[in-house]
Protein backbone atom coordinates (compact mmCIF):
# COMPACT_ATOMS: atom_id res chain seq x y z
CA UNK A 1 0.00 0.00 0.00
CA UNK A 2 2.95 2.42 0.12
CA UNK A 3 2.31 3.70 -3.38
CA UNK A 4 -1.28 4.52 -2.40
CA UNK A 5 -0.25 6.29 0.80
CA UNK A 6 1.48 8.96 -1.27
CA UNK A 7 -1.55 9.61 -3.45
CA UNK A 8 -4.43 11.99 -2.77
CA UNK A 9 -7.00 10.76 -5.25
CA UNK A 10 -10.26 10.72 -3.33
CA UNK A 11 -12.52 12.98 -1.28
CA UNK A 12 -15.05 11.59 1.16
CA UNK A 13 -17.80 14.19 1.53
CA UNK A 14 -20.33 14.26 4.34
CA UNK A 15 -23.37 16.56 4.23
CA UNK A 16 -24.67 17.18 7.74
CA UNK A 17 -27.42 19.08 9.51
CA UNK A 18 -27.59 19.10 13.31
CA UNK A 19 -25.84 15.73 13.51
CA UNK A 20 -23.06 16.54 15.99
CA UNK A 21 -24.41 13.79 18.23
CA UNK A 22 -23.56 11.05 15.71
CA UNK A 23 -20.83 12.56 13.53
CA UNK A 24 -18.10 11.24 15.82
CA UNK A 25 -18.63 7.65 14.63
CA UNK A 26 -18.03 8.80 11.07
CA UNK A 27 -14.87 10.64 12.19
CA UNK A 28 -13.59 7.56 14.02
CA UNK A 29 -13.99 5.50 10.85
CA UNK A 30 -11.80 8.02 9.01
CA UNK A 31 -9.12 7.62 11.68
CA UNK A 32 -9.22 3.83 11.33
CA UNK A 33 -8.61 3.81 7.57
CA UNK A 34 -5.75 1.56 6.50
CA UNK A 35 -4.94 4.17 3.84
CA UNK A 36 -5.02 7.84 4.85
CA UNK A 37 -4.57 9.27 1.33
CA UNK A 38 -7.90 11.11 1.24
CA UNK A 39 -9.66 14.37 2.06
CA UNK A 40 -12.73 14.47 4.29
CA UNK A 41 -15.02 17.33 3.28
CA UNK A 42 -17.81 18.15 5.72
CA UNK A 43 -20.59 20.32 4.27
CA UNK A 44 -22.63 21.81 7.09
CA UNK A 45 -26.12 22.56 5.78
CA UNK A 46 -26.90 25.31 8.30
CA UNK A 47 -26.58 23.36 11.57
CA UNK A 48 -27.60 25.14 14.77
CA UNK A 49 -25.98 22.63 17.13
CA UNK A 50 -22.26 22.34 17.96
CA UNK A 51 -21.21 20.76 14.65
CA UNK A 52 -18.89 23.65 13.77
CA UNK A 53 -17.10 23.55 17.12
CA UNK A 54 -16.74 19.77 16.93
CA UNK A 55 -15.20 19.84 13.46
CA UNK A 56 -12.90 22.75 14.34
CA UNK A 57 -11.60 20.68 17.25
CA UNK A 58 -10.82 17.80 14.91
CA UNK A 59 -9.07 20.12 12.45
CA UNK A 60 -6.82 21.43 15.22
CA UNK A 61 -5.84 17.89 16.15
CA UNK A 62 -3.15 16.16 14.12
CA UNK A 63 -4.73 13.74 11.65
CA UNK A 64 -3.12 11.73 8.88
CA UNK A 65 -5.83 12.82 6.45
CA UNK A 66 -7.08 16.26 5.41
CA UNK A 67 -10.26 17.65 6.96
CA UNK A 68 -12.13 20.47 5.24
CA UNK A 69 -15.27 22.22 6.52
CA UNK A 70 -17.78 24.35 4.63
CA UNK A 71 -20.78 26.03 6.26
CA UNK A 72 -23.78 27.04 4.15
CA UNK A 73 -27.35 28.15 4.70
CA UNK A 74 -29.83 25.32 5.09
CA UNK A 75 -31.17 24.21 1.73
CA UNK A 76 -31.53 20.45 1.89
CA UNK A 77 -29.29 17.49 1.22
CA UNK A 78 -29.17 18.05 -2.55
CA UNK A 79 -27.83 21.59 -2.12
CA UNK A 80 -25.11 20.22 0.17
CA UNK A 81 -24.19 17.77 -2.61
CA UNK A 82 -23.97 20.68 -5.05
CA UNK A 83 -21.68 22.56 -2.68
CA UNK A 84 -19.51 19.49 -2.19
CA UNK A 85 -19.02 18.78 -5.89
CA UNK A 86 -18.20 22.45 -6.53
CA UNK A 87 -15.38 22.23 -3.98
CA UNK A 88 -13.83 18.83 -4.73
CA UNK A 89 -10.64 18.70 -6.78
CA UNK A 90 -9.58 15.08 -6.26
CA UNK A 91 -10.00 12.50 -9.02
CA UNK A 92 -12.62 10.46 -7.12
CA UNK A 93 -15.36 11.41 -4.69
CA UNK A 94 -17.72 9.42 -2.48
CA UNK A 95 -20.50 10.40 -0.11
CA UNK A 96 -20.74 9.06 3.43
CA UNK A 97 -23.72 10.33 5.41
CA UNK A 98 -23.22 11.75 8.88
CA UNK A 99 -24.81 8.73 10.58
CA UNK A 100 -22.88 6.18 8.47
CA UNK A 101 -19.22 5.21 8.43
CA UNK A 102 -16.58 3.61 6.22
CA UNK A 103 -15.31 0.07 6.55
CA UNK A 104 -11.73 0.05 7.86
CA UNK A 105 -10.21 -0.71 4.44
CA UNK A 106 -12.65 1.28 2.29
CA UNK A 107 -10.20 3.88 0.95
CA UNK A 108 -7.52 1.24 0.31
CA UNK A 109 -10.02 -1.01 -1.46
CA UNK A 110 -11.36 1.80 -3.65
CA UNK A 111 -7.95 3.12 -4.68
CA UNK A 112 -6.60 -0.37 -5.40
CA UNK A 113 -9.66 -1.16 -7.52
CA UNK A 114 -9.35 2.14 -9.38
CA UNK A 115 -5.65 1.62 -10.07
CA UNK A 116 -6.38 -1.77 -11.67
CA UNK A 117 -9.46 -0.75 -13.67
CA UNK A 118 -9.09 2.94 -14.56
CA UNK A 119 -9.61 3.89 -18.19
CA UNK A 120 -10.87 6.84 -20.22
CA UNK A 121 -14.58 6.13 -20.57
CA UNK A 122 -15.31 5.38 -16.89
CA UNK A 123 -17.67 7.70 -15.05
CA UNK A 124 -18.08 5.96 -11.71
CA UNK A 125 -17.73 2.85 -9.58
CA UNK A 126 -20.63 1.19 -7.78
CA UNK A 127 -19.77 -0.61 -4.53
CA UNK A 128 -21.93 -2.08 -1.77
CA UNK A 129 -23.32 -0.78 1.50
CA UNK A 130 -23.76 -3.04 4.50
CA UNK A 131 -25.55 -2.92 7.84
CA UNK A 132 -23.74 -3.09 11.17
CA UNK A 133 -24.56 -6.81 11.42
CA UNK A 134 -22.56 -7.42 8.23
CA UNK A 135 -25.51 -8.07 5.94
CA UNK A 136 -25.35 -6.35 2.56
CA UNK A 137 -27.99 -3.70 1.88
CA UNK A 138 -30.35 -5.02 -0.78
CA UNK A 139 -29.02 -7.40 -3.41
CA UNK A 140 -25.30 -7.94 -4.09
CA UNK A 141 -24.23 -7.66 -7.71
CA UNK A 142 -24.00 -10.94 -9.66
CA UNK A 143 -20.43 -12.14 -10.10
CA UNK A 144 -20.52 -11.75 -13.88
CA UNK A 145 -21.64 -8.10 -13.71
CA UNK A 146 -18.37 -6.21 -14.09
CA UNK A 147 -19.62 -3.00 -15.70
CA UNK A 148 -22.61 -1.46 -17.45
CA UNK A 149 -23.73 1.62 -19.31
CA UNK A 150 -27.19 3.08 -19.80
CA UNK A 151 -29.37 2.57 -16.74
CA UNK A 152 -28.51 1.74 -13.14
CA UNK A 153 -31.75 2.16 -11.20
CA UNK A 154 -33.63 -1.03 -10.21
CA UNK A 155 -33.02 -2.83 -13.53
CA UNK A 156 -29.42 -2.94 -14.79
CA UNK A 157 -29.01 -4.28 -18.33
CA UNK A 158 -25.56 -5.75 -19.02
CA UNK A 159 -23.79 -8.28 -21.23
CA UNK A 160 -21.91 -11.38 -20.08
CA UNK A 161 -20.62 -14.25 -22.19
CA UNK A 162 -22.20 -12.70 -25.26
CA UNK A 163 -25.65 -12.73 -23.64
CA UNK A 164 -27.87 -9.82 -22.62
CA UNK A 165 -28.85 -10.02 -18.95
CA UNK A 166 -30.89 -7.96 -16.49
CA UNK A 167 -29.96 -7.53 -12.84
CA UNK A 168 -32.95 -6.52 -10.72
CA UNK A 169 -31.28 -4.30 -8.18
CA UNK A 170 -32.65 -3.61 -4.73
CA UNK A 171 -31.18 -1.51 -1.96
CA UNK A 172 -28.87 1.48 -2.14
CA UNK A 173 -25.43 1.09 -3.68
CA UNK A 174 -22.43 3.31 -3.01
CA UNK A 175 -21.50 5.65 -5.85
CA UNK A 176 -17.81 6.49 -6.15
CA UNK A 177 -17.75 9.14 -8.84
CA UNK A 178 -15.06 10.37 -11.18
CA UNK A 179 -15.27 13.99 -10.10
CA UNK A 180 -14.44 15.55 -13.46
CA UNK A 181 -17.23 13.52 -15.08
CA UNK A 182 -19.79 14.35 -12.40
CA UNK A 183 -19.01 18.04 -12.74
CA UNK A 184 -19.71 17.96 -16.48
CA UNK A 185 -23.39 17.84 -15.57
CA UNK A 186 -25.50 20.66 -14.13
CA UNK A 187 -25.97 20.90 -10.36
CA UNK A 188 -28.96 19.08 -8.90
CA UNK A 189 -31.94 21.42 -9.55
CA UNK A 190 -33.15 23.60 -6.70
CA UNK A 191 -36.79 24.69 -6.59
CA UNK A 192 -37.87 27.69 -4.54
CA UNK A 193 -39.45 26.69 -1.25
CA UNK A 194 -38.37 23.04 -1.55
CA UNK A 195 -35.56 21.27 0.29
CA UNK A 196 -35.53 17.86 -1.34
CA UNK A 197 -34.56 16.50 -4.74
CA UNK A 198 -33.50 13.00 -5.68
CA UNK A 199 -29.76 12.57 -5.23
CA UNK A 200 -29.73 10.21 -8.23
CA UNK A 201 -29.95 13.17 -10.64
CA UNK A 202 -26.29 13.27 -11.70
CA UNK A 203 -26.04 9.46 -11.53
CA UNK A 204 -28.83 9.08 -14.08
CA UNK A 205 -27.12 11.47 -16.49
CA UNK A 206 -23.70 9.90 -15.97
CA UNK A 207 -24.96 6.35 -16.57
CA UNK A 208 -26.22 7.27 -20.04
CA UNK A 209 -22.87 8.61 -21.23
CA UNK A 210 -20.20 6.65 -19.34
CA UNK A 211 -19.38 3.11 -18.26
CA UNK A 212 -19.89 2.31 -14.58
CA UNK A 213 -17.56 -0.24 -13.00
CA UNK A 214 -18.82 -2.74 -10.42
CA UNK A 215 -16.88 -3.29 -7.21
CA UNK A 216 -18.81 -6.07 -5.52
CA UNK A 217 -17.60 -5.28 -2.03
CA UNK A 218 -18.99 -3.25 0.91
CA UNK A 219 -17.21 0.03 1.63
CA UNK A 220 -19.76 1.77 3.86
CA UNK A 221 -21.76 0.76 6.93
CA UNK A 222 -25.22 2.29 7.08
CA UNK A 223 -27.72 2.50 9.87
CA UNK A 224 -31.08 0.82 9.39
CA UNK A 225 -33.74 3.43 10.09
CA UNK A 226 -37.02 1.89 11.23
CA UNK A 227 -38.81 5.21 11.37
CA UNK A 228 -41.98 4.80 9.33
CA UNK A 229 -40.16 5.98 6.23
CA UNK A 230 -43.09 5.33 3.88
CA UNK A 231 -45.24 7.80 5.79
CA UNK A 232 -42.35 10.25 5.92
CA UNK A 233 -42.00 9.94 2.14
CA UNK A 234 -45.64 10.98 1.71
CA UNK A 235 -44.78 14.19 3.55
CA UNK A 236 -41.76 14.65 1.27
CA UNK A 237 -44.07 14.43 -1.75
CA UNK A 238 -46.26 17.18 -0.31
CA UNK A 239 -43.37 19.47 0.65
CA UNK A 240 -41.25 18.97 -2.47
CA UNK A 241 -43.52 18.10 -5.41
CA UNK A 242 -41.55 20.00 -8.07
CA UNK A 243 -38.34 18.18 -7.24
CA UNK A 244 -40.08 14.82 -7.46
CA UNK A 245 -41.74 15.77 -10.76
CA UNK A 246 -38.36 16.66 -12.21
CA UNK A 247 -36.99 13.23 -11.28
CA UNK A 248 -40.05 11.42 -12.68
CA UNK A 249 -39.68 13.16 -16.05
CA UNK A 250 -36.27 11.60 -16.46
CA UNK A 251 -37.36 8.10 -15.40
CA UNK A 252 -40.47 8.04 -17.60
CA UNK A 253 -38.33 8.98 -20.61
CA UNK A 254 -35.31 6.72 -20.18
CA UNK A 255 -36.30 3.76 -17.98
CA UNK A 256 -35.76 0.43 -19.81
CA UNK A 257 -39.03 -1.20 -18.71
CA UNK A 258 -42.74 -0.51 -19.08
CA UNK A 259 -43.25 -1.03 -15.35
CA UNK A 260 -40.71 1.60 -14.32
CA UNK A 261 -42.11 4.12 -16.81
CA UNK A 262 -45.70 3.63 -15.67
CA UNK A 263 -44.68 3.79 -12.01
CA UNK A 264 -42.90 7.09 -12.69
CA UNK A 265 -45.88 8.48 -14.60
CA UNK A 266 -48.34 7.61 -11.82
CA UNK A 267 -46.18 9.43 -9.30
CA UNK A 268 -45.67 12.29 -11.75
CA UNK A 269 -49.44 12.84 -12.05
CA UNK A 270 -49.91 12.84 -8.27
CA UNK A 271 -46.95 15.12 -7.61
CA UNK A 272 -47.96 17.51 -10.41
CA UNK A 273 -51.33 17.91 -8.73
CA UNK A 274 -49.58 18.55 -5.41
CA UNK A 275 -47.50 21.21 -7.19
CA UNK A 276 -50.70 22.65 -8.72
CA UNK A 277 -49.32 22.05 -12.20
CA UNK A 278 -52.50 21.27 -14.09
CA UNK A 279 -50.74 21.28 -17.48
CA UNK A 280 -48.67 18.27 -16.48
CA UNK A 281 -49.42 16.30 -19.65
CA UNK A 282 -47.88 19.05 -21.76
CA UNK A 283 -44.87 19.16 -19.44
CA UNK A 284 -44.41 15.38 -19.52
CA UNK A 285 -41.52 13.68 -21.32
CA UNK A 286 -43.78 10.69 -22.08
CA UNK A 287 -47.26 11.99 -22.84
CA UNK A 288 -48.81 8.67 -23.88
CA UNK A 289 -47.80 6.90 -20.68
CA UNK A 290 -48.83 9.93 -18.65
CA UNK A 291 -52.32 9.83 -20.19
CA UNK A 292 -52.58 6.14 -19.31
CA UNK A 293 -51.55 6.98 -15.74
CA UNK A 294 -54.00 9.81 -15.04
CA UNK A 295 -56.59 7.77 -13.13
CA UNK A 296 -54.16 5.85 -10.87
CA UNK A 297 -52.17 9.08 -10.47
CA UNK A 298 -55.22 10.95 -9.23
CA UNK A 299 -55.96 8.09 -6.83
CA UNK A 300 -52.39 8.29 -5.51
CA UNK A 301 -52.82 12.04 -5.07
CA UNK A 302 -55.83 11.48 -2.80
CA UNK A 303 -54.00 8.74 -0.88
CA UNK A 304 -51.10 11.12 -0.24
CA UNK A 305 -53.48 13.88 0.87
CA UNK A 306 -55.24 11.49 3.25
CA UNK A 307 -52.00 10.10 4.68
CA UNK A 308 -50.64 13.58 5.35
CA UNK A 309 -53.84 15.13 6.67
CA UNK A 310 -53.21 16.77 10.03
Amino acid sequence: MKELENMNLITVFTPTYNRAYCLNKCYESMQKQSCKAFDWLIVDDGSTDNTKELVEKWIKQKTEFNIRYIYKENGGMHTAYNTAYANIDTELSVNVDSDDYLTDTAIEDILSFWKKNKRENIGAIYALDQYEDGNVVGTPFPNDLKEFKGWGYKNIVYYSGGKKKVFRNSGDKKLIGVTSVINKYPPIPVFEGEKYHSLYYKQHLLERDYTVLIMNKPVCVVEYMNDGSSKNMFYQYVRNPKGFCNERRYVMKYAPSFKLKIEACIHYVAESLLAKDYYFIGHSTNRLFTLISVVPGVLLYFIIKRKTKK
